[in-house]
């Protein structure tokens, strides 16, 4: 009898709670402004990952690994990147369409996988290499980028930011399961867990702490704002606590290319918002539906 992986399981779930946490962020950004909207997913995430880790010691009778000195420092690299990543995709939206920037963005499996190449080792057969390729290739055909286009303007700052945003998110990736796997005790569930606390924890400090000297007004927003926070911060915590679990589990390209299904749900939000799915925009998702089989294919063999 064939099983389902539990990181194919816990990605999907990640994906999903990810797309619930993007809606709610999207509804925020009009009440809080878009930094406020970016530290709700850190300040009121934080409650949450503590209580996944003491809910994950109390099943698995575990106790919480003792952080190292490369840890920790693994770890607050990693949350810089992920806040930077944010940064820069909104630096390219100031300046482009979102659309656009979600293309340059959803790059991030193809770096993942040079980045888990040349710092974890990992390697992936030509099945898995071809599906990375053909869900990347599959989102931006559905963010109208054709390849004119996208030659044209590699040089320009919208490619540039959107393509370092996309660098920074796959970095944090790559070097969150290197942190994971770095943890000598405890169960991939412990290990995980703990490194989304210390993750988060860091996230507030750099993020909070910087708004609180720049931009007090945001914070104060999303204090305001508690209820939708709470909501986006938990949803945003149970994505992050998905993608570590998938990180203890497998490569971190496997879990970032499966999780582009995210644009599968995503397209379920729009049809409940009665947006049209163009023709194009159907072929991407083919694409990409395509590209996550190719890579559980080689996966499996």
């Amino acid at each position: 009898m064939t099983f389902i992986p539990i990181w194919v399981l816990t990605t999907l779930a990640a994906a999903a709670a990810q797309t619930a946490r993007n809606a709610m962020q999207r509804h925020l950004t009009a009440t809080v402004g878009t930094l406020g909207a970016t530290l709700v997913r850190f300040l009121y995430g934080f409650p949450f990952s503590v209580l996944f880790l003491i809910l994950a010691v109390g099943v698995t009778g575990e106790a919480v690994p003792g952080p190292s000195g490369l840890y920790i420092a693994q770890v607050v690299f990693a949350s810089a990147c992920q806040i930077a990543g944010t940064a820069l995709m909104l630096a390219a939206m100031r300046i482009t369409s979102f659309s656009i920037t979600v293309a340059y963005t959803k790059t991030e499996p193809v770096l993942v996988a040079l980045f888990g190449f040349m710092v974890l080792g990992e390697r992936l057969g030509a099945v898995s290499i071809t599906g990375i390729v053909v869900a990347t290739l599959g989102v931006m055909v559905m963010s109208q980028v054709n390849g004119t286009t996208l030659v044209r303007s590699l040089a320009a700052r919208p490619a540039l930011f959107g393509l370092a945003s996309a660098a920074s998110y796959a970095a944090a990736a790559v070097v969150f399961r290197g942190a994971i796997l770095s943890l000598d005790d405890g169960s991939g569930l412990i290990r995980a867990t703990t490194t989304l606390v210390w993750a988060l924890a860091s996230q507030c400090v750099m993020l909070g702490g910087w708004l609180l000297i720049v931009d007090r007004r945001a914070v104060i927003a999303t204090l305001v704002a508690w209820r939708q926070s709470v909501f986006a911060g938990g949803m945003g915590a149970l994505a992050s606590q998905m993608w570590f679990i998938g990180f203890s589990l497998t490569s971190t390209a496997n879990v970032r290319t499966l999780g582009l299904v995210e644009v599968l749900f995503a397209q379920l939000v729009s049809r409940r918002l009665a947006e049209v799915t163009t023709p194009r925009q159907i072929i991407g998702i083919v694409m990409v539906v395509a590209g996550v089989g190719a890579l559980l294919v080689g996966h499996a063999l």
